[in-house]
């Protein structure tokens, strides 16, 4: 649990009031990165010793797995009864990137869940939109859902979350204004202090595209496609009917373009699975999906490539697929999305050239 013992150096940071981004703890010498914001919300992981915290994060992973299908669930429009929702607890444990949020002690559950939380609220209740932008202020992939809730037209929980996020900001600010400053003005650019992007623990485009070049720094080589990506899956989920899509697509376009998105942030594989079994109990072919979808993030084929030192950049043709299984079925999903979205156009065209010939 290497994050978990950063989260309890973040929350003691604060605590005495040290430099939050001047300290590396584990033998791997892991910095901080969050923004303040979340440093202060780690406070409490310094009231327990390191078993009892490493013991109730384990508790906590397991219980914000379950919520996180019971929410998958209601987004896809279903109920989720007790020996189901223990079976499918059980299983999801073994999913790589549940394991490996567990494994670190990471906090992946917890910020996916606020999502689809906020996200499927019915309208009226006041506030909704908050959950977002306390998600987006801990972590900054969540922001792409603001973007998504105004082009579905949901502009004023769009304004919520934002509102939200730029509390989270002035709190960090005026609690923590050093770190604040340091943080929003120099170490939001170090992205050298997350990880090295071309690591197979790194499940991005960007990665992806590192280890396919045999380069660590594929500058426009990513950024261009990355701006395509981003367009295209907010384009598209914007566009579909179900908002269950809409909301995996963003989740995916965010994990994509991301610079860095370690095979753990890939927990959305949760409500991607939870969404495709309960449509594939009348969909053959999302039942397909759902058996693809799942042997992507059970394989583990990411880990059997070479990934000593800089062997990722190293990799035989054959061993690319293996190496970035989750990016590659991104952008499988996206595509698949396009290509449905383009159906009833294409349908449009035959019968307009059926009825010229007649």
């Amino acid at each position: 649990m290497a994050d978990l013992l950063v989260y309890r150096a973040e929350g003691a940071a604060v605590v005495h009031g040290t430099d939050l981004y001047g300290f590396t703890v584990t033998r791997w010498r892991l910095p901080a990165t969050y923004p303040p914001f979340a440093a202060i919300l780690f406070v409490p992981a310094t009231w327990l010793p390191v078993p009892a915290l490493k013991a109730a994060f384990l508790a906590g992973n397991a219980l914000l797995l379950a919520a996180l299908i019971v929410l998958s669930a209601r987004l896809a429009g279903r109920a989720v009864s007790p020996p189901l929702l223990c079976t499918a607890t059980a299983l999801s444990l073994w999913l790589e990137p549940v394991f490996q949020t567990v494994l670190f002690g990471q906090i992946n559950l917890a910020i996916a869940g606020l999502v689809p939380w906020d996200l499927t609220r019915p309208p009226g209740p006041r506030g909704r939109g908050v959950a977002l932008g306390i998600a987006t202020g801990i972590k900054l992939t969540p922001a792409l859902f603001v973007a998504y809730l105004l082009l579905r037209g949901r502009g004023h929980d769009a304004g919520t979350a934002t509102a939200a996020r730029a509390g989270t900001v002035l709190l960090g600010t005026l609690l923590l204004p050093a770190a604040s400053a340091g943080f929003w003005t120099r170490r939001l650019f170090e992205t050298g202090r997350v990880g090295k992007a071309w690591i197979v623990d790194d499940q991005s485009l960007q990665g992806l595209i590192a280890r396919a070049l045999g380069t660590p720094a594929p500058g426009l080589a990513w950024a261009v496609p990355a701006a395509a990506v981003a367009a295209a899956g907010l384009c598209l989920a914007a566009r579909v009917r179900e908002e269950r899509h809409g909301v995996l697509l963003t989740a995916v376009t965010a994990l994509l373009i991301s610079p860095i998105s370690w095979s753990h942030h890939w927990a959305w594989c949760v409500p991607l699975l939870t969404v495709l079994l309960a449509e594939g109990r009348v969909r053959l072919a999302a039942l397909t999906a759902t058996a693809l979808t799942a042997t992507a993030f059970t394989a583990r084929t990411l880990w059997l490539v070479p990934h000593e030192a800089h062997r990722d950049l190293h990799l035989a043709w054959w061993q690319q697929p293996l190496a970035s299984p989750y990016p590659l079925l991104g952008l499988a999903l996206i595509a698949a999305a396009a290509l449905r979205a383009a159906q009833p156009v294409l349908s449009s065209v035959r019968m307009s050239s059926a009825s010229t010939i007649r």
